[in-house]
Protein backbone atom coordinates (compact mmCIF):
# COMPACT_ATOMS: atom_id res chain seq x y z
CA UNK A 1 0.00 0.00 0.00
CA UNK A 2 1.56 3.83 -1.15
CA UNK A 3 1.73 6.05 1.75
CA UNK A 4 1.62 10.04 0.56
CA UNK A 5 4.63 11.55 0.97
CA UNK A 6 3.27 14.76 1.85
CA UNK A 7 0.78 15.38 4.85
CA UNK A 8 -2.55 17.60 5.61
CA UNK A 9 -0.51 19.33 7.96
CA UNK A 10 2.51 20.97 5.46
CA UNK A 11 -0.62 21.73 3.26
CA UNK A 12 -2.17 23.56 5.97
CA UNK A 13 0.88 25.57 6.76
CA UNK A 14 1.10 26.53 2.65
CA UNK A 15 -2.12 27.39 2.92
CA UNK A 16 -1.55 29.93 5.72
CA UNK A 17 1.66 31.21 4.04
CA UNK A 18 -0.72 32.14 1.07
CA UNK A 19 -3.64 33.21 3.11
CA UNK A 20 -1.00 35.52 5.91
CA UNK A 21 0.88 36.58 3.26
CA UNK A 22 4.20 35.57 4.57
CA UNK A 23 6.09 33.51 6.64
CA UNK A 24 6.40 35.25 9.74
CA UNK A 25 2.42 36.05 9.59
CA UNK A 26 1.71 32.06 8.71
CA UNK A 27 3.65 31.12 11.61
CA UNK A 28 1.84 33.42 14.40
CA UNK A 29 -1.56 32.64 12.91
CA UNK A 30 -0.68 28.44 13.34
CA UNK A 31 1.26 29.59 16.88
CA UNK A 32 4.52 28.13 15.25
CA UNK A 33 7.97 29.44 15.08
CA UNK A 34 8.61 30.91 12.00
CA UNK A 35 11.56 28.25 10.99
CA UNK A 36 9.18 25.48 11.88
CA UNK A 37 7.37 26.73 9.11
CA UNK A 38 10.06 27.29 6.79
CA UNK A 39 10.77 24.10 7.03
CA UNK A 40 7.94 22.26 6.97
CA UNK A 41 7.38 24.17 3.18
CA UNK A 42 11.06 23.04 2.19
CA UNK A 43 10.52 19.57 2.91
CA UNK A 44 7.37 19.27 1.06
CA UNK A 45 8.44 21.41 -2.34
CA UNK A 46 11.57 18.30 -1.71
CA UNK A 47 9.00 16.31 -1.13
CA UNK A 48 7.24 16.82 -4.69
CA UNK A 49 10.21 17.91 -6.67
CA UNK A 50 8.75 20.87 -7.62
CA UNK A 51 8.71 24.97 -6.27
CA UNK A 52 4.92 25.60 -4.54
CA UNK A 53 6.41 29.94 -3.52
CA UNK A 54 7.88 32.25 -4.98
CA UNK A 55 9.26 35.80 -3.05
CA UNK A 56 7.55 38.83 -4.63
CA UNK A 57 8.76 41.81 -2.52
CA UNK A 58 8.04 41.01 0.84
CA UNK A 59 4.86 39.11 0.27
CA UNK A 60 5.08 34.67 -0.76
CA UNK A 61 3.39 34.03 -3.79
CA UNK A 62 1.82 30.43 -5.56
CA UNK A 63 4.14 29.54 -8.54
CA UNK A 64 1.89 28.19 -10.86
CA UNK A 65 2.08 24.52 -9.99
CA UNK A 66 1.42 25.81 -6.20
CA UNK A 67 -1.82 27.23 -7.62
CA UNK A 68 -2.90 24.29 -9.09
CA UNK A 69 -2.16 21.82 -6.15
CA UNK A 70 -3.23 23.86 -3.11
CA UNK A 71 -6.97 23.60 -5.06
CA UNK A 72 -6.69 19.90 -4.69
CA UNK A 73 -4.84 20.56 -1.09
CA UNK A 74 -8.13 22.49 0.34
CA UNK A 75 -10.20 19.75 -1.30
CA UNK A 76 -8.43 17.54 1.28
CA UNK A 77 -8.41 19.83 3.71
CA UNK A 78 -12.03 20.32 3.70
CA UNK A 79 -12.55 16.49 3.64
CA UNK A 80 -10.53 16.03 6.73
CA UNK A 81 -12.30 18.73 8.41
CA UNK A 82 -15.75 17.18 7.71
CA UNK A 83 -14.30 13.39 8.82
CA UNK A 84 -13.77 15.08 12.03
CA UNK A 85 -17.26 16.53 12.36
CA UNK A 86 -18.46 13.35 11.83
CA UNK A 87 -16.98 11.61 14.04
CA UNK A 88 -17.84 14.20 16.74
CA UNK A 89 -21.46 14.16 15.63
CA UNK A 90 -21.37 10.33 15.77
CA UNK A 91 -19.35 10.63 19.45
CA UNK A 92 -22.47 12.96 20.30
CA UNK A 93 -24.94 10.37 19.18
CA UNK A 94 -25.98 11.93 15.98
CA UNK A 95 -27.55 9.36 13.55
CA UNK A 96 -25.83 8.58 10.25
CA UNK A 97 -29.05 8.57 8.61
CA UNK A 98 -32.81 9.56 9.30
CA UNK A 99 -35.74 8.04 7.46
CA UNK A 100 -39.07 9.79 7.53
CA UNK A 101 -42.78 8.37 6.24
CA UNK A 102 -44.70 11.73 4.95
CA UNK A 103 -48.31 11.36 3.99
CA UNK A 104 -48.68 12.76 0.43
CA UNK A 105 -51.37 15.11 2.49
CA UNK A 106 -48.92 16.91 4.41
CA UNK A 107 -48.41 20.62 3.20
CA UNK A 108 -45.25 20.57 0.95
CA UNK A 109 -44.24 23.90 1.64
CA UNK A 110 -44.26 22.90 5.18
CA UNK A 111 -42.07 19.63 4.54
CA UNK A 112 -39.68 22.16 2.68
CA UNK A 113 -39.32 24.39 5.57
CA UNK A 114 -38.62 21.49 7.70
CA UNK A 115 -36.06 19.91 5.99
CA UNK A 116 -34.53 23.45 5.16
CA UNK A 117 -34.58 24.27 9.17
CA UNK A 118 -32.98 20.73 9.56
CA UNK A 119 -30.13 20.94 6.82
CA UNK A 120 -27.71 23.33 9.18
CA UNK A 121 -27.89 20.66 12.32
CA UNK A 122 -27.29 17.65 10.41
CA UNK A 123 -24.58 18.37 8.09
CA UNK A 124 -23.51 14.35 8.46
CA UNK A 125 -26.48 13.15 8.17
CA UNK A 126 -28.86 11.73 5.52
CA UNK A 127 -32.15 12.39 4.89
CA UNK A 128 -34.37 9.21 3.21
CA UNK A 129 -37.74 10.66 2.71
CA UNK A 130 -40.72 8.24 1.88
CA UNK A 131 -43.70 10.19 0.14
CA UNK A 132 -46.98 7.55 0.85
CA UNK A 133 -50.58 7.82 0.20
CA UNK A 134 -53.30 6.75 3.18
CA UNK A 135 -52.03 3.48 4.65
CA UNK A 136 -48.55 3.84 3.24
CA UNK A 137 -46.85 5.80 6.39
CA UNK A 138 -48.27 3.37 8.46
CA UNK A 139 -46.45 0.18 6.46
CA UNK A 140 -43.49 1.95 6.95
CA UNK A 141 -43.61 1.96 10.68
CA UNK A 142 -44.88 -1.17 11.31
CA UNK A 143 -41.78 -2.96 8.71
CA UNK A 144 -39.47 -0.69 10.85
CA UNK A 145 -38.69 1.07 7.62
CA UNK A 146 -38.57 4.53 9.28
CA UNK A 147 -37.38 7.08 12.19
CA UNK A 148 -40.60 9.53 12.03
CA UNK A 149 -44.03 9.22 10.18
CA UNK A 150 -46.69 11.80 9.17
CA UNK A 151 -49.75 9.27 9.04
CA UNK A 152 -53.55 9.90 8.50
CA UNK A 153 -53.96 6.59 10.91
CA UNK A 154 -51.88 5.41 14.02
CA UNK A 155 -50.73 1.61 13.75
CA UNK A 156 -51.87 -0.64 17.11
CA UNK A 157 -48.77 -0.44 19.04
CA UNK A 158 -47.75 3.34 18.44
CA UNK A 159 -48.31 6.38 19.92
CA UNK A 160 -48.66 9.69 18.33
CA UNK A 161 -49.18 13.20 18.48
CA UNK A 162 -52.27 15.82 16.55
CA UNK A 163 -50.34 17.34 13.52
CA UNK A 164 -53.13 19.09 11.66
CA UNK A 165 -56.89 18.19 10.05
CA UNK A 166 -57.16 18.10 6.58
CA UNK A 167 -59.98 19.14 4.44
CA UNK A 168 -61.62 17.76 1.60
CA UNK A 169 -64.06 18.80 -0.68
CA UNK A 170 -65.92 17.44 -3.21
CA UNK A 171 -64.75 18.87 -6.77
CA UNK A 172 -65.21 18.70 -10.54
CA UNK A 173 -64.62 20.90 -13.50
CA UNK A 174 -66.90 24.12 -14.04
CA UNK A 175 -68.12 22.23 -17.54
CA UNK A 176 -68.39 18.89 -15.22
CA UNK A 177 -71.83 17.34 -16.49
CA UNK A 178 -72.82 17.29 -12.46
CA UNK A 179 -72.80 21.40 -12.38
CA UNK A 180 -74.80 21.13 -15.20
CA UNK A 181 -77.63 19.47 -13.33
CA UNK A 182 -77.79 22.81 -11.81
CA UNK A 183 -79.29 21.31 -8.28
CA UNK A 184 -78.12 19.83 -5.20
CA UNK A 185 -76.91 16.92 -6.13
CA UNK A 186 -77.51 13.44 -4.12
CA UNK A 187 -75.37 10.04 -3.90
CA UNK A 188 -76.81 8.77 -7.02
CA UNK A 189 -75.93 11.17 -9.00
CA UNK A 190 -71.92 10.41 -7.97
CA UNK A 191 -72.85 7.18 -8.64
CA UNK A 192 -73.58 8.17 -12.50
CA UNK A 193 -70.26 9.71 -13.18
CA UNK A 194 -66.95 8.89 -13.28
CA UNK A 195 -64.35 9.06 -9.85
CA UNK A 196 -61.09 9.53 -9.57
CA UNK A 197 -59.22 8.20 -6.74
CA UNK A 198 -56.14 7.78 -5.56
CA UNK A 199 -54.70 4.14 -4.33
CA UNK A 200 -53.14 3.22 -1.12
CA UNK A 201 -49.31 3.05 -1.12
CA UNK A 202 -49.51 0.59 1.72
CA UNK A 203 -50.42 -3.20 1.48
CA UNK A 204 -50.45 -4.06 4.95
CA UNK A 205 -53.76 -2.99 6.10
CA UNK A 206 -54.77 -0.94 2.62
CA UNK A 207 -57.87 1.49 2.66
CA UNK A 208 -60.09 2.99 0.40
CA UNK A 209 -61.56 6.23 2.35
CA UNK A 210 -63.47 8.37 0.36
CA UNK A 211 -64.16 5.89 -2.40
CA UNK A 212 -67.81 5.24 -3.74
CA UNK A 213 -69.27 1.82 -4.09
CA UNK A 214 -69.79 2.55 -7.40
CA UNK A 215 -68.41 0.61 -11.20
CA UNK A 216 -67.32 4.14 -12.57
CA UNK A 217 -64.17 4.38 -10.68
CA UNK A 218 -60.92 5.22 -12.23
CA UNK A 219 -57.87 4.85 -9.72
CA UNK A 220 -54.24 6.34 -10.47
CA UNK A 221 -51.36 6.10 -7.67
CA UNK A 222 -50.50 9.70 -8.00
CA UNK A 223 -52.59 12.63 -6.48
CA UNK A 224 -50.97 14.76 -8.78
CA UNK A 225 -52.23 12.96 -11.59
CA UNK A 226 -55.78 12.81 -10.22
CA UNK A 227 -56.05 16.36 -9.87
CA UNK A 228 -54.77 17.13 -13.18
CA UNK A 229 -57.55 14.37 -14.65
CA UNK A 230 -59.96 15.95 -12.74
CA UNK A 231 -58.74 19.84 -13.76
CA UNK A 232 -59.09 18.83 -17.38
CA UNK A 233 -63.01 17.49 -16.74
CA UNK A 234 -62.22 14.15 -16.26
CA UNK A 235 -64.39 12.42 -13.39
CA UNK A 236 -65.25 13.93 -9.83
CA UNK A 237 -63.52 13.86 -6.50
CA UNK A 238 -62.52 15.06 -3.22
CA UNK A 239 -59.12 16.86 -2.91
CA UNK A 240 -57.47 18.19 -0.28
CA UNK A 241 -58.69 21.86 -0.35
CA UNK A 242 -55.00 23.44 0.79
CA UNK A 243 -53.48 20.99 -2.08
CA UNK A 244 -56.15 22.86 -5.09
CA UNK A 245 -56.16 26.73 -4.04
CA UNK A 246 -54.64 27.95 -7.20
CA UNK A 247 -57.07 25.85 -9.50
CA UNK A 248 -60.05 26.88 -7.47
CA UNK A 249 -59.05 30.63 -8.04
CA UNK A 250 -57.83 30.07 -11.47
CA UNK A 251 -61.86 28.29 -11.89
CA UNK A 252 -60.41 24.75 -13.21
CA UNK A 253 -62.24 23.12 -10.60
CA UNK A 254 -65.56 24.41 -8.63
CA UNK A 255 -66.95 22.85 -5.83
CA UNK A 256 -69.80 19.91 -5.91
CA UNK A 257 -72.89 21.03 -4.89
CA UNK A 258 -73.90 18.20 -2.64
CA UNK A 259 -77.01 17.93 0.25
CA UNK A 260 -74.49 16.01 2.37
CA UNK A 261 -71.03 15.17 2.35
CA UNK A 262 -69.48 18.18 0.21
CA UNK A 263 -66.87 18.15 2.79
CA UNK A 264 -64.64 15.51 4.51
CA UNK A 265 -62.07 15.98 7.36
CA UNK A 266 -58.66 13.86 7.69
CA UNK A 267 -56.44 13.98 10.73
CA UNK A 268 -52.65 13.91 10.33
CA UNK A 269 -50.19 12.89 13.05
CA UNK A 270 -46.63 12.79 13.87
CA UNK A 271 -45.49 9.55 15.17
CA UNK A 272 -41.62 8.93 16.55
CA UNK A 273 -41.38 5.00 16.07
CA UNK A 274 -39.06 4.53 19.16
CA UNK A 275 -39.57 7.40 21.21
CA UNK A 276 -37.05 6.14 23.69
CA UNK A 277 -34.56 5.19 21.72
CA UNK A 278 -34.56 8.09 19.14
CA UNK A 279 -31.60 9.80 18.52
CA UNK A 280 -30.90 13.11 18.30
CA UNK A 281 -30.93 13.57 14.70
CA UNK A 282 -34.64 12.19 15.12
CA UNK A 283 -35.65 14.29 17.95
CA UNK A 284 -34.70 17.38 16.53
CA UNK A 285 -36.40 16.28 12.86
CA UNK A 286 -39.86 15.58 15.00
CA UNK A 287 -39.50 18.82 17.35
CA UNK A 288 -38.76 20.69 14.08
CA UNK A 289 -42.28 19.22 12.44
CA UNK A 290 -44.17 20.43 15.66
CA UNK A 291 -42.86 23.45 15.72
CA UNK A 292 -43.16 24.42 11.85
CA UNK A 293 -46.54 23.34 11.71
CA UNK A 294 -47.95 25.34 14.46
CA UNK A 295 -45.91 28.59 13.03
CA UNK A 296 -47.56 27.55 9.52
CA UNK A 297 -51.49 27.44 11.20
CA UNK A 298 -50.96 30.50 12.70
CA UNK A 299 -49.12 32.29 9.98
CA UNK A 300 -51.30 31.09 7.45
CA UNK A 301 -54.53 28.55 7.76
CA UNK A 302 -54.19 25.63 5.43
CA UNK A 303 -58.03 24.37 6.05
CA UNK A 304 -59.98 26.41 6.56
Amino acid sequence: MKIPRSTLEQWQVLQAIVECGGYAQAAEALHRSQSSVSYMVAKLQEQLGVELLEIDGRRARLTKTGEALLIKARELLGGAFQLEQLAGSLAEGWEPEVSIAVDSLFPVELLVQVLRDFEPWAKHTRVNLEETVLSGSEDALIEKRVDIAIVSGIPAGFLGDALMDIEFVAVAHPCHPLHALGRELEVEDLNHNLHIVVRDSGTLNPRDHGWLNNNGRWTVTSPHTRMELICNGIGFGWLAEHKIQKQLEQGLLKPLPLRVGQRRKLSLSLVVANPELAGPATCRLANLIRKVVVDGIQLRPLCE
